[in-house]
């Protein structure tokens, strides 16, 4: 199949989009002026059961939706394209609803690191043993998720993008930082890069100099929106073939794909693409917000792990929505995400029990719900740290006061009286969360 993308350009060229009511074309003129909407040829037809809207999970992770914006915010705009208003007008208003959407989630931000006082602008390390690395030319994907918390990268609000050209600064980074063990390259999506440009900013960490890169990641949705990048694309097995070379080095090559819906995994193609990679020797691992309206119930989770399972795939992570974008649409309490993923985890077996979660990735780093428990007939919600700015912290538990509403760590508060969380009152506290320190001394 020949790739072909669908935006705000030329999505009525969509043969289904001409049956659809003015409502929801209304709705993709209007939204997608504020967040980034892109699909493809695929998506539309091998993914999306048109019989099904709205209600079908996959039309409603591409195609911007009316309730994606909050009632106000649609409607200004609306109006400002209605009355022929100047473009500097709409665009004003524009930008103002996007800073009200919290671009700078978990204040990733302040994740870039600076050396020799200059800001390493495509890299983000967050986390003592991974950097994350954005190649300048991996900045967009096959297709758009409306729930996506890096949308700035892909709406011109440069100030809020990490992207880099020149990977020279890259390799100098990782020389100095010998407990960096993973590297992954994100996005957008690095494999929408040709492979020989990803052979070049891969190839240099194969060499001895980069021994203590222990494992290269590549943060992925192209398995389920163009599995064909790794079937038929000019230079697909030119790819795998590298990816085999990366294994061979003794490095391993893990592909962090996101599947959010088990529909994502039934065409031939995407079950060709896992095989073929997977005999390079490479890992495949999944990872998926949990989100209303798509994956909101534990039977859908149990045969999405289960399926990725049979095609040889590692379930890693359930993520809480994070609190941007079109939070506001996708958004569950705290309570129901948990409920979700112990339901769905325990009507599996222990192989599908790799998956971790529900787990929300916060400023101080990615906090799981283990549970909720009542102590001194009073609920409460136990937490730990999978990974935190400050390593100390990791899987020590601790409590937040049980809230029914809450459905983001920021609303939630300490338990037992106490003022702040623990990580709050650390001796390292200033060091590893303030906003201002972003050149993370790890060493």
């Amino acid at each position: 199949m020949k790739y072909k993308a669908y935006n705000l350009h030329n999505y009525e060229t969509v043969p289904q989009i001409s049956q659809l009511n003015p409502e929801y074309k209304e709705a993709i003129e209007v939204v997608g002026r504020v967040l980034p909407f892109k699909t493809n040829n695929y998506v539309v037809n091998e993914l999306i059961n048109w019989n099904n809207l709205p209600a079908d999970p996959v039309f409603t992770l591409n195609f911007p939706r009316k309730e994606m914006l909050l009632k106000k915010q649609y409607n200004d705009v609306l109006r400002l394209i209605k009355s022929g208003c100047p473009d500097e007008l709409l665009k004003n208003k524009i930008g103002q609803i996007r800073m009200d959407l919290n671009p700078n989630t978990a204040g990733q931000k302040h994740n870039v690191p600076v050396m020799e006082q200059q800001k390493l602008q495509g890299i983000q390390h967050k986390y003592r043993e991974t950097v994350l690395f954005f190649p300048a030319h991996g900045q967009t994907c096959h297709a758009y998720c409306t729930f996506c918390f890096r949308w700035p990268q892909f709406s011109g609000m440069n100030n809020f993008k990490f992207s880099m050209h020149e990977a020279g600064l890259f390799y100098k980074y990782l020389k100095t930082k010998l407990k960096v063990t993973d590297v992954l390259f994100t996005g957008g999506d690095p494999l929408v890069m040709s492979a020989s440009a990803l052979i070049a900013y891969i190839e240099p960490l194969l060499g001895k100099e980069f021994a203590h890169i222990r494992t290269i990641r590549l943060g992925t949705k192209s398995l389920a929106y163009w599995p064909y990048r790794f079937l038929t694309d000019n230079d697909s097995d030119e790819l795998l073939a590298f990816f085999e070379k990366v294994v061979k080095s003794g490095k391993n090559l893990t592909i962090q794909a996101h599947f959010n819906h088990p529909a994502e995994l039934s065409t031939e193609a995407v079950k060709h693409a896992i095989a073929r990679i997977r005999n390079t020797g490479s890992q495949i691992r999944t990872q998926s917000p949990l989100l209303g309206k798509i994956n909101d119930h534990p039977a859908i989770w149990a045969e999405m792990w289960r399926k990725q399972v049979d095609l040889g795939c590692i379930p890693y992570y359930m993520f809480v929505a994070r609190d941007t974008g079109a939070k506001s649409f996708f958004e569950l309490p705290l309570e129901k995400c948990w409920q979700i993923y112990r339901k769905a985890y325990s009507s599996v077996s222990g192989t599908c029990r790799t998956v971790r979660g529900p787990s929300m990735s916060t400023y101080a780093g990615k906090i799981q719900i283990l549970g909720i428990t009542e102590i001194n007939n009073e609920k409460h919600f136990v937490l730990r740290f999978l990974q935190g700015r400050n390593p100390d912290w990791v899987d020590i538990p601790f409590f937040a006061k049980y809230d029914p509403e809450a459905t983001w760590f920021n609303q939630l508060k300490p338990s037992f009286g106490h003022e702040k969380f623990f990580f709050e009152n650390d001796s390292h506290t200033h060091k590893h969360l303030n906003k201002y320190d972003i050149n993370f001394d790890f060493e």
